[in-house]
């Protein structure tokens, strides 16, 4: 892929997938990108061997950088709740078996460790800069919570909340969870979206936000924002529907689809302005017995010029 760059930007193209879940995944290598990102839930229990494999995968992934975050089923690598969860186990389990299973605490992030030479990257919440090999700058924010009621990793309850620290000028947001009201609805008809999160995302206006965990969610869309974003943002007040557009949703993927390819580049049909404009990306790959494995998203967006 050669970038079409700019005096101030360039073409970066991104392979963004989430909820994988262990499973055994197509052969994507075929598809080169700038950037890869996963936006969690590697694995379905946590286990060591889910980990392995999921990192195998990310390594066959075409693409020099790798960013990975958790989700709520990688459990383990939110250590306090890994360890809460042992000690309320009756009865209790052996140490051994458990290291077998899971692995010592903090022995997972040790594995991306390891891997960093294949262009792995575990992000922890916060905001982290790159500089691309194609020349372009990116600031990521990434954060792992979810709200929820149940006991898994990265989890808070949704009365207490939680605080997304985004900062100006944040090219590209990575949560593992949606925002409210943006693809986050669940098969019982109900939507499980964090509300602050969406007030974080409008505050910023970021190029892109991309998340899974409503597996029944996945698609994409261009979101448009108002000029003047309100004290306490919210879909009625702050988006402009006449200036968002659906890129794609579940009821759009055509059988054996593999990859869905979207630009936003200038000259493109449908332009992201930054600043103004929000691509919002549910990037969930693991699905239901009639479309197992849903699509993974290629997306190309001009990022800023390094330097």
């Amino acid at each position: 892929m050669e970038p079409h760059t700019s005096s101030s930007s360039i073409k970066t193209r991104f392979l963004v997938l989430s909820d994988t879940h262990g499973h055994d995944l197509p052969d994507y290598s075929t598809y080169r990108a700038d950037v890869a990102i996963h936006c969690g839930d590697l694995t379905t229990g946590s286990k060591l061997e889910e980990f392995k494999s999921a990192l195998k995968t990310l390594q066959t992934l075409n693409a020099p950088l790798k960013l990975v975050i958790a989700g709520n089923h990688d459990f383990t690598m939110d250590i306090p709740m890994f360890r809460k969860k042992v000690a309320e186990v009756t009865p209790p389990l052996e140490p051994a078996l458990v290291k077998k299973e899971y692995g010592d605490y903090g022995e997972v992030r040790e594995l991306f460790n390891e891997t960093c030479q294949s262009g792995i990257v575990f992000l922890n919440e916060g905001t982290h800069r790159f500089t691309l090999q194609n020349g372009a700058r990116l600031k990521i924010y990434a954060s792992p919570y979810t709200p929820s009621l149940s006991d898994w990793g990265f989890q808070y309850h949704p009365e207490t909340g939680h605080t997304f620290d985004l900062e100006k000028d944040t090219d590209i947001v990575i949560t593992h969870g949606p925002p409210r009201g943006i693809m986050d609805t669940t098969y019982s008809g109900g939507r499980a979206g964090c509300p602050r999160l969406f007030e974080a995302i409008a505050r910023v206006r970021p190029r892109m936000h991309c998340f899974g965990h409503i597996h029944e969610g996945w698609g994409a869309k261009l979101l448009g924002w108002r000029r003047k974003i309100s004290e306490n943002p919210s879909h009625f007040t702050d988006v402009d529907n006449g200036r968002s557009t659906v890129i794609g949703k579940l009821s759009q993927i055509k059988p054996n689809t593999q990859i869905i390819e979207t630009s936003h580049c200038r000259g493109d049909q449908d332009p992201l302005e930054a600043g103004t404009q929000t691509l919002f990306v549910n990037a969930a790959l693991e699905g239901t017995d009639d479309c197992p494995i849903h699509p993974l998203w290629q997306i190309d967006l001009d990022l800023p010029r390094a330097g």
